[in-house]
Parts: structure tokens; sequence; C-alpha cells
């Protein structure tokens, strides 16, 4: 037998036939789901209408679970609890339908506004959208974060808890006055106000050098908090400039603005001193880093507070784009504080004593 085509051009020939397999099983899989979620959308429907016209009660949906599962037992998603995810799924995201618009088939309006973003995330991200989230603004911008940097399920519960939506795009920037529009407005939303460290935890004294230690030896959280797109490149990143040394706290790439960002760590309320030393950083890493096609460098302030007037003071005159937010994580007490504290058996005691 003939064994010539075992070279590296069938191999690469291979592969390429194993990655038109994968995209392949990947569009059978969303438009499997595509289809899951639009049909569980219209049997929410018709036991939401079920629920307003007649006096059954809820104990209809546990008759409903065992008939269902009677007649297929070899499908899945007819339990007593998905049922009422189901049914709560289609009035929930059903409050999308504004008065004002009338449309001539309500049917086809509901499939093409409202499930054409849900229905490409999968039902156990829709499930625990509908367990954290109670308004509906909110509950879209985890659909499209989620369609956008392809969150799984822990990651979506983890930014819920963080409670991403009330703080992303909020720090306080001076991009509009240093920035092109379009670039502006990513890089706005690029950026938190606060950002959550709670995968750290410090007890205290510690400093800026301590924090960025943590953050470093955590660097998988803390990307996952910055956000899709940064790339790190170094901590106490060297510069020299004017035959003297500096060091950047941390330096990454972000990959969508296509720019560098320096990261400075503050372990104090913010000063507007602290801007123009950032803002001479940045023009550093424009002139000793920057390449022709990528864009000016921007700058983020993390600090532990900072006043708002004074902070957009303190920007309004910078020529450098840049962002203030503060930060927080977890504190935990000293040993030889909790050498003082009282034990779980000592409370229990006292309480004992107390009610004697």
């Amino acid at each position: 037998m003939n064994n010539n085509f075992l070279s590296s051009e069938y191999t690469v020939w291979l592969d390429e036939i194993k990655i038109q397999i994968a995209k392949a099983q990947i569009k059978v899989a969303r438009a499997a789901n595509s289809e899951l979620i639009r049909f569980y959308w219209e049997l929410g429907k018709t036991i939401a209408q079920k629920f307003d016209e007649s006096s059954w009660g809820n104990k209809v949906i546990e008759q409903l679970s065992k008939d269902l599962k009677k007649e297929f037992p070899n499908l899945s998603g007819f339990s007593r609890r998905n049922l009422y995810y189901i049914k709560n799924f289609y009035q929930f995201f059903s409050k999308t339908i504004t008065t004002a618009i009338v449309p001539q088939d309500e049917a086809q309006f509901e499939a093409s506004n409202i499930l054409k973003p849900i229905n490409q995330i999968p039902w156990g991200h829709i499930k625990i959208i509908l367990d954290k989230v109670k308004d509906i603004r909110e509950a879209e911008f985890y659909i499209h974060e989620t369609l956008e940097d392809s969150w799984s399920r822990d990651v979506l519960a983890l930014q819920i808890k963080s409670n991403l939506y009330a703080r992303k795009g909020k720090a306080i920037t001076n991009f509009s006055n240093t920035l092109p529009s379009a670039q502006s407005d990513l890089a706005r939303q690029t950026l938190k106000d606060p950002y959550t460290f709670d995968f750290l935890t410090m007890t205290k004294p510690y400093n800026e050098r301590d924090i960025e230690n943590q953050l470093v030896g955590h660097i998988t959280n803390f990307l996952l908090e910055l956000g899709k797109g940064f790339a790190f490149i170094g901590k106490q990143y060297h510069l020299e400039i004017g035959d003297n040394d500096y060091y950047l706290d941390m330096l990454f790439y972000h990959i969508k603005l296509r720019c560098y960002v320096v990261v400075e760590l503050k372990n104090t309320g913010f000063k507007p001193e602290y801007a123009g030393k950032l803002n001479f950083y940045l023009s550093a890493v424009d002139s000793l880093l920057k390449s022709t096609t990528d864009n000016p460098t921007i700058g983020i302030m993390l600090c532990r507070n900072k006043n708002k007037i004074e902070t957009e003071f303190a920007l309004r005159d910078m020529n450098k784009p840049m962002g203030v937010s503060e930060f927080d994580f977890t504190e935990v007490l000293p040993d030889e504080l909790k050498s003082d504290l009282p034990t779980i058996e000592e409370i229990e005691e006292g309480l004992g004593t107390n009610v004697e």
C-alpha cells in the first residue's frame, strides 16, 4: 500500500477538515439551541396565557409535567421546575414589546425582535439571568455581554454578582477630548468603576506593591475583571527616559482598541498630581513603544476612592487619554486581632448563660 500521502501536506489538509467539522458542529449546536429557545418561548406563552384565562392554580404545572414526561419519556426539560422557568422566561422577556409598535403578526414580531439575541445563548445561561436579574434592560445587557465575550455560565454568574451592569463604562475619563469619537466610546465602555478584586484577600499593613503582586499572582481573575481584550505585558515595566529609570506598575495591550494600556495603582484616594504623572508615562509609551499602527496609549488610574469634581478637573486639560476608577478587595483580620475575638464556642456559651 502506498502511504506517500502521509506527509506534511496531508497533515495540513487533515487539520483543515477538522476545523470545518468543528465549525459545522458549532452551527448545528447553535441551530438546535435556537429552536429549543423558540419552542420554550411558545410553550411559556401558552402556559402563561392559560394561567391568566383559567382558575386552575399552580398545581396544573405539576400535572402538566407528569403528563409530558409520560408522553415524551426520552425528552428532557419537562420537569416541574423547568416548566416554571419556561413560563417565567416568556413573562419576563415579553416586557420588551412596546405599545408604540403594533405588529401585523405579533408572534413574528416577538420572534424577530426578542428571541434573536436570546436564542443565541444556552438555556442554562437564561435560567441564571432569570434567577438573578429583575430589570429587563439589565438582562439585555448580560445577554449582549455573554454573546460578545462568550461567557460560560460560571463567568456570567460572577459578572452578575459583581454588578457589572452598574459598573461598566462608569469611570471618569477624558476620552471625549483626547480620542476620536468611535474609539472614545469603545474605550469608555471598556473601563469600569469600581473594579472589584474580590479574589484578593489582604491583611493590613499593605501597600501598592503588595496589591500589585497579588493581582499578577491572580492574573487570570484580574484579566477577567478588566474585561475581554486585555493582554498582560508586564509589571514594573522599565522605561529609560532622559538617563532616568521609570517603572510602570502594569502594562497591557488591548487587542480591540489596538493600543497599549498603562495601569497605575494607588492605595490611597485620588490626588490631582497623579494625573500629571500618568500623562507623563503615556507620552513615554507613545514615544518608546507605540508603533505607527497602534492607537494612542490609554491610562487607567486605580485608587481606593476619589472625589468626582476634583477628578474631572484634574483630567480636563490633560492631553493624553486616561480614566480614573476606584477598586476594592476583601480585607481579612490580622492574626493578632483574630486571637482577641471570641470563638463560636465562647459565643454559644455566653448566649446559653444569658438565656439561663
